[in-house]
C-alpha cells in the first residue's frame, strides 16, 4: 500500500464521533442548570427566613427560643441543599471522568500515522464495540449492551444509563402511560421550550383523549382549561378538534375524530419522545453503525455489483474471481438501495477496448485470456459473462 493511500485522514474518521463528546457536554450543562436552580431557590428562601427572624428578634416580637428555632430550620434547609449539591457534584465528577476518557480515546487516533499501523486496528476495534453497544441500546437490549460494554472495558465510552432511561419512558408510552414522560418533560422544561417542542402538549392532549374515552367529561373539561387552553395561540386547531371529541363516541367513524381515538397515537407519542430526546442530547436519530455501514457500502458499490449479469462469485461462465464485498451474498441485497459513491478518479486497464455489451477491458487481457482458452483465431471471450465474440467487434476506447 502506497504512502498516499495508507495515510490516515483523522478528521474524516471522526465525523461519526461527534455524539461521543456532545452527550456528556449536554449532561454537564443540565447538571449545572439544576444546581443553579437549587441555589437560586434556596438562596431566596434562606435570605427571607433570616431577615424575618432578625426583624422579629429586633422588634421584640420573638423570644430567644423562637429565634433559635427559626435558625435551626434554616440550618436544616441548608443541610438538605448541601446533600442535593453533593449528589450533583458526584454526578458531575463522573461525567468529567467520561469526558477525559473519551478525549483520550479520540486523541489515540491522532497519534496513529497511517492505516497500516497496528494501533489503528486496535482503535477501530474499540469503535466497532462502541457502535455495537449503541445499536443494542437503541434496540432495547439494555442489559446485553451493559454486559458487552463491561466485558470490553468501554463503559466510560458509551451512554448506557441515558439510553436505558430513554427506553423505559418509550416503553411506558407504548403501554399507555404518560406519567414518566411528563416527569421527564418537567425536568427538561427550559430546554424543550428553547427547541419549541410540542411533546408536552401532545401528552396533555392524550390525557384529555383518555378522559373522554372513559366518559370522565367534567374532568376532561377541567384538564383542558388547565393544560390545553394555554397553548391556544399555537395549537388552536388541535384544541378545537379535541373539543369535538366531547360530542362523539370513541367508536366514531368520522376520520377527524377517529384518528385521535386510535391506539396508533401511543406509537406516535413514543416515536415523538425518542426523537425529542435524541435532539435534546445531540444524538443521531439512526444508530451510528447504520451510518457507518451505509457509508462503507456506498464507497465500495459499483454498477456491476447489481447488474443483470450475475457476479463472478456465482457465475460459472465467468473467468474472474471477485473479492468485492458488495457482490457477496451477505451484503448484496443490503447495498441494493444505497447510492453510488462519487469517485473523483477512475482507473482503466492499458489499451482499453469496449465490447458490444458495453463492458470495457484492456486488449492485452482479452488476448491473454483467448490464448489460455485456446480460442480460434479472431475470437475473444468476455471475462465476466463468458460470451464469445469476433475480435473485429471490439472498438477502441479514447479517454479525454
Amino acid at each position: 500500500m502506497s504512502t498516499s493511500t495508507s495515510k490516515l485522514d483523522t478528521e474524516s474518521h471522526l465525523l461519526l464521533d461527534e455524539p461521543l463528546l456532545r452527550l456528556p457536554h449536554e449532561m454537564l450543562r443540565k447538571t449545572f442548570k439544576t444546581a443553579q436552580k437549587h441555589f437560586e431557590r434556596e438562596q431566596g428562601v434562606v435570605m427571607t427566613s433570616i431577615k424575618d427572624a432578625a426583624k422579629a428578634a429586633t422588634e421584640g416580637g420573638a423570644s430567644a427560643e423562637d429565634s433559635i428555632k427559626s435558625l435551626e430550620q434554616v440550618i436544616q434547609r441548608m443541610q438538605g441543599y448541601k446533600r442535593k449539591v453533593e449528589a450533583l457534584h458526584e454526578e458531575e465528577k463522573i461525567l468529567h471522568g467520561h469526558e477525559r476518557k473519551r478525549i483520550a480515546h479520540l486523541q489515540d487516533l491522532y497519534d496513529v500515522p497511517s492505516l497500516v499501523d497496528p494501533r489503528y486496528d486496535r482503535w477501530s476495534r474499540i469503535r466497532l464495540d462502541r457502535l455495537l453497544v449503541d445499536f443494542l441500546l437503541r434496540s432495547g437490549y439494555g442489559e446485553t449492551a451493559r454486559r458487552l460494554a463491561e466485558e470490553k472495558g468501554i463503559m466510560e465510552l458509551v451512554d448506557v444509563d441515558v439510553f436505558v432511561q430513554c427506553s423505559k419512558i418509550e416503553q411506558s408510552l407504548r403501554r399507555g402511560s404518560t406519567t414518566e414522560c411528563l416527569a421527564w418533560c418537567v425536568d427538561n422544561k427550559q430546554s424543550l421550550r428553547k427547541q419549541k417542542s410540542t411533546l408536552e402538549f401532545e401528552l396533555r392532549l392524550q390525557q384529555f383523549i383518555e378522559m373522554v374515552r372513559s366518559r370522565r367529561k367534567p374532568e376532561a373539561l377541567a384538564h383542558s382549561k388547565k393544560y390545553l387552553a394555554p397553548h391556544a395561540e399555537t395549537h388552536f386547531d388541535d384544541i378545537q378538534r379535541a373539543a369535538g371529541l366531547l360530542a362523539v363516541s370513541p367508536s366514531t367513524a368520522v376520520d377527524r375524530y377517529k384518528t385521535l381515538f386510535s391506539p396508533d397515537r401511543w406509537e406516535f407519542l413514543a416515536n415523538s419522545f425518542v426523537n425529542t430526546h435524541h435532539n435534546l442530547y445531540g444524538l443521531p436519530q439512526r444508530p451510528s453503525i447504520h451510518i457507518a455501514l451505509s457509508a462503507g457500502l456506498s464507497s465500495l458499490k459499483t454498477p456491476s455489483c447489481h447488474s443483470s449479469i450475475a457476479s463472478s462469485s456465482s457465475n460459472t461462465a465467468s473467468t474472474t474471481t471477485s473479492l468485492c464485498p458488495i457482490c457477496s451474498t451477505e451484503l448484496n441485497d443490503l447495498a441494493r438501495h444505497v447510492p453510488y459513491a462519487h469517485h473523483a478518479r477512475s482507473s482503466v486497464e492499458p489499451d482499453p477496448v469496449i465490447l458490444p455489451n458495453g463492458r470495457i477491458y484492456g486488449r492485452e487481457r482479452l488476448e491473454l485470456l483467448a490464448s489460455k482458452l485456446n480460442l480460434p483465431a479472431g475470437k475473444m471471450r468476455d471475462p465476466t459473462t463468458g460470451e464469445e465474440l469476433d475480435a473485429s467487434m471490439l472498438r477502441k476506447v479514447y479517454i479525454m
